[in-house]
């Protein structure tokens, strides 16, 4: 038998503009409600190095696992995938006159960044995501 029993899915988050605006700073919540994007080499997180998860700063939700993370050399934290395939939802996004993927947090919709398929192996994956999208609960000492 695991140790590590397997999440069910989790419970969506819902909460109007106004109890958003409360919740977050005003950095977060024009990236996470309004999909801005923080400048490059500016974020908490863009070459973090501790071990651990990275989770979801509106709702909590686990997202990627420190093992995942690598230097892309774009100046945000990026992932070569999420923790679970389910943990984000991925939608087109053609603003800015291009086409990219956008990713969201599967649980409150949060804007998290973008995927692109220049990453490394094994996925060629690259989830180059938004340092003030993300909190992170570091791994426990043995």
């Amino acid at each position: 038998m695991s140790q590590h029993p397997v999440p069910g899915p989790a419970v969506p988050v819902e909460k109007t503009e106004a109890e958003w605006r409360e919740q977050l700073s005003p950095e977060q919540y024009a990236i996470c409600r309004c999909s801005a994007t923080e400048r490059a080499f500016t974020g908490r997180f863009w070459n973090h190095k501790d071990a651990g998860t990275y989770t979801c700063v509106a709702c909590g939700e686990p997202l990627f696992a420190s093992d995942t993370k690598y230097d892309s050399g774009s100046g945000w934290p990026s992932y070569y995938q999420p923790i679970r395939p389910e943990a984000v939802s991925e939608h087109a996004d053609e603003s800015h006159g291009m086409r990219r993927i956008e990713v969201k947090c599967a649980r409150c919709q949060s804007h998290l960044g973008h995927v692109f398929p220049d990453g490394p192996r094994p996925t060629g994956l690259r989830y180059c995501i938004n340092s003030a999208s993300l909190d992170f609960e570091a791994k426990p000492e043995a």
